[in-house]
């Protein structure tokens, strides 16, 4: 991972980031501050330095458009079960 990519994430507002990978496709855990807005966030990283050649190469591990951009790749999931411990 390029420097400039690290530095993206920071920028829009990702503090933290795992990505997990299971065949074709990546999953993504971020944490972030209250006021983040994820569309917002992703159509900003997709403009962001050496961004489309750091999507490129991740589309290896995904099944997506050829050229596809962050915001058209990473969507919001919707949580339906949890197990903490109490």
């Amino acid at each position: 991972m390029w420097p400039e990519i690290k530095a993206g994430i920071r920028e829009v507002g990702i503090l933290e980031m795992e990505i997990y990978l299971l065949e074709n496709r990546l999953f993504m855990i971020v944490e972030t501050s209250l006021d983040f807005d994820w569309d917002t966030a992703m159509n900003q990283l997709a403009k962001l330095p050496r961004q489309e050649e750091w999507e490129n190469y991740m589309a290896i591990f995904q099944a997506c458009a050829e050229g596809a951009t962050s915001d058209e790749k990473w969507n919001m999931m919707q949580r339906i079960f949890y197990l903490y411990n109490s």
